[in-house]
């Protein structure tokens, strides 16, 4: 697998963003689809972030990232706003399933020198680095089985076992 090397600029939470205040378990009630619901992301506790997200940045959050509820939806309304990665420090383990089922990178490292709006540039290889291109800080970060990035490569684990069935 070749390197690959994902820029984006930092939109910064903190500890313990469980899974309603990436996206309100209601407006799961309204739909699924990723391009309406992505309006809506962060909305109880960052009004304004839905309107100010750009597809291409990057998610940094500290400890315990998508605790609270299992549900899916939490990550597709992330994909939904073109947000490829999530930074954190630590993430509830459904939300990290659910992250590489779903082809988002769920990356962890260190994060807590990391500033909302610092332009980040991730290298994916056999050793995941994170640098912040401002002022030069180079944050290794843990690393992510081959396999788990074969699946997140093909955007998710449907697609990659559609590409790999034997049936």
């Amino acid at each position: 697998m070749m390197p690959l090397s994902i820029k984006g600029t930092a939109r910064r939470f903190g500890d313990d963003i469980n899974t309603d205040y990436i996206i309100s378990s209601r407006r799961k009630r309204e739909s699924l689809n990723p391009d309406l619901l992505k309006n809506y992301l962060f909305e109880t506790i960052t009004p304004e972030f839905a309107a100010s997200v750009h597809a291409g940045d990057i998610l940094v959050a500290g400890k315990n990232f998508g605790c609270g509820s299992a549900m899916e939806v939490a990550v597709t309304a992330v994909i939904g706003a073109g947000i490829r990665v999530v930074l954190a420090q630590s993430f509830a383990r459904t939300y990290f399933r659910n992250a590489i089922n779903n082809g988002l990178y769920p990356i962890e490292c260190d994060t807590s020198q990391i500033a909302e709006g610092d332009v980040l540039e991730i290298e994916l290889g056999p050793r995941i680095m994170v640098r912040c291109t401002g002022n030069d800080r180079e944050i290794e970060a843990a690393p992510i089985p081959q396999d788990i990035l074969k699946i997140l490569g093909a955007g998710g684990l449907v697609p990659y076992l559609r590409g790999h069935s034997t049936l």
